[in-house]
């Protein structure tokens, strides 16, 4: 075994997921680990991905857009990936600008009924 890979326990302590969490990444091929036998190793590439992945899930971006994403950098290179980048962070600022309104209008309304009904007990 390889000083630069990480054991499935390592990997989950390293990046704080679950087994399961790992596991699922791997079923739905956001990471490929080598096997040996029934042993899974992620070696650099594996954990880049994995930052990745988990810097999307931060933003908010659906795991499917992340796979898809990080599939272009294989079939079409660096360029076309940080340009598909620009285009999803486009869509995503948008995205958050719109939940933070409505989160917004939200707190607002209920702000609004929690001070009447702090006068309606005075």
């Amino acid at each position: 075994m390889s000083d630069n890979r990480l054991s499935f326990k390592e990997m989950c302590a390293e990046f704080d997921v679950t087994p399961r969490t790992l596991r699922y990444y791997e079923y739905i091929e956001l990471l490929q680990p080598d096997r040996e036998g029934r042993s899974r190793f992620y070696g650099p590439r594996e954990c880049a991905r994995m930052k990745l992945i988990l810097r999307g899930r931060k933003f908010g971006f659906p795991l499917e857009e992340i796979r898809q994403w990080l599939l272009i950098y294989e079939d079409q290179g660096d360029q076309a990936q940080m340009a598909t980048f620009i285009e999803m962070a486009d869509r995503q600022m948008e995205e958050l600008r719109q939940q933070r309104s409505q989160l917004d209008e939200a707190m607002d309304a209920l702000q609004q009924l929690r001070d009447q009904t702090v006068k309606l007990l005075k």
